[in-house]
């Protein structure tokens, strides 16, 4: 019998991966190319597709465990049958022929393991994995609202959130949450992603190692307002959304022709400067964390150019389509925090080893002070702060307000 190792891509985009979700079970045939397990990284989630058509016969890392580049996730087979299934770990083999005469086969081991753990029956479950397959941290939240509910009553038992209907699932010993004491909130704890703990050992890293100072200006929209209210139908015909963050972008363009060093990286025997200007921007994924696309060499855009980048990236960030390409290289970070609400934030830790992050708060109409023909005038102005935050060991204060100071004129006096 031929058979064909699935292998964790050997140059990948972050520290480390993790197996979150097979995508496929033992016996299954598949196609050249579908996709067989999801990987994470602290980066991007992406799909490792199958290396040839043929049958899934061995699952040897499982969800949760680390897989390093180069290493073998399971096995096909040109020709199998499902007497040949394997799954790597302790009486999986038993386990995997009940769930096949059960029909429970299609719960990847992780779950059927919470299952059996919590007494839960993921049948139940509305999934939030692709195809709403029921993930591992399905089980662990519908674990956490059971005990909560159970916490909760003053008295009597409540009826669980999720009922254990299926006997499969049914655990030896049924678990029972530990009484609340007096004076103490009842909580649940949300083991970390690997995202989410890679953000950590950055963020951690970055004010270790980097004196982090923030200066902070105040910039007037008004003049971008106007011109994306001219120009952003024309747009939207060819299918480009133009954001206030491409003028943002347009704006770090220009201001780093003035001050080049603000685009650059601390050494210890000197600064490298950047002639090329690869902008990553800060994209939220909700409670997942939040990954850096970038748009390289973007001195070299248009306006619009920079709007239909801005497009692609953040979108495909969004559906965890980003290529592990799209997030190296960048020498200068915008987080633009005001699209949550924030008015302002500091210091906006600088993604190292990069020298400066930008940081854009919350567009919101303010009373300010214009002279006209000599008179001070109190106006309403759609105004934003906006804020550098710099190593100190790369660039000083004179340099950073000399940036910002170019930052803001560019957005302030944007021709129509």
């Amino acid at each position: 019998m031929t058979m064909i190792d699935i292998i964790a891509p050997v140059e990948q985009e972050g520290t480390k991966a993790v197996v979150r979700n097979w995508l496929k079970q033992i016996g299954d045939r598949v196609a050249e190319g579908d996709a067989l397990v999801e990987l994470e990284t602290d980066k991007v989630t992406q799909e490792i597709p199958a290396p040839c058509e043929g049958v899934l016969t061995e699952i040897r890392m499982l969800d949760g465990e680390n897989a390093v580049p180069g290493a073998i996730l399971g096995r096909m087979s040109l020709e199998a049958s499902d007497s040949t299934a394997i799954i790597n770990e302790p009486g999986a083999a038993a386990e995997h022929q009940k769930d096949v005469t059960s029909g429970a086969h299609h719960y990847s081991p992780a779950v059927r393991r919470a299952a059996a753990e919590y007494g839960i029956d993921p049948s139940m479950i509305t999934g939030t994995g692709k195809g709403g397959r029921v993930t591992r941290a399905d089980m662990d939240r519908a674990f956490g609202e059971k005990t909560e509910g159970r916490a909760s009553a003053p008295t009597t038992p409540t009826t669980a959130s999720v009922q254990v209907t299926d006997p499969r699932f049914q655990p030896t010993e049924r678990l029972r949450p530990s009484p609340v004491q007096e004076g103490l909130a009842a909580s649940r704890k949300i083991p970390h992603s690997a995202m989410r703990l890679a953000i950590a050992k950055h963020m951690s890293h970055s004010l270790s190692v980097a004196p982090q100072v923030t200066a902070v200006f105040e910039a007037d929209f008004s003049a971008i307002i106007r011109h994306r209210d001219l120009h952003k139908d024309s747009m939207k015909a060819e299918g480009i959304n133009l954001s206030y963050t491409a003028y943002i972008v347009a704006a770090c363009i220009a201001a780093m022709k003035v001050v080049p060093e603000v685009n650059s990286q601390w050494h210890e025997d000197s600064l490298e400067v950047f002639s090329d200007v690869n902008i990553g921007i800060g994209t939220a994924l909700g409670d997942k964390g939040l990954v850096v696309p970038v748009i390289r060499q973007a001195q070299h855009l248009s306006l619009q150019g920079i709007a239909a980048r801005l497009q692609d990236l953040t979108g495909r960030a969004r559906t965890n389509s980003l290529k592990g390409d799209d997030l190296k290289g960048g020498t200068f970070t915008i987080s633009n925090h005001g699209v949550s609400g924030s008015l302002f934030a500091a210091p906006i830790i600088i993604n190292q080893p990069q020298s400066a992050i930008l940081g854009v708060g919350k567009l919101e109409k303010r009373i300010v002070v214009r002279e006209v023909d000599g008179a001070d005038t109190i106006q309403v102005r759609p105004m934003a702060y906006v804020s550098l935050t710099i190593d100190h060991r790369s660039l000083d204060g004179h340099q950073t307000n000399s940036w910002l100071t170019e930052f803001v004129d560019t957005l302030e006096t944007w021709a129509l």
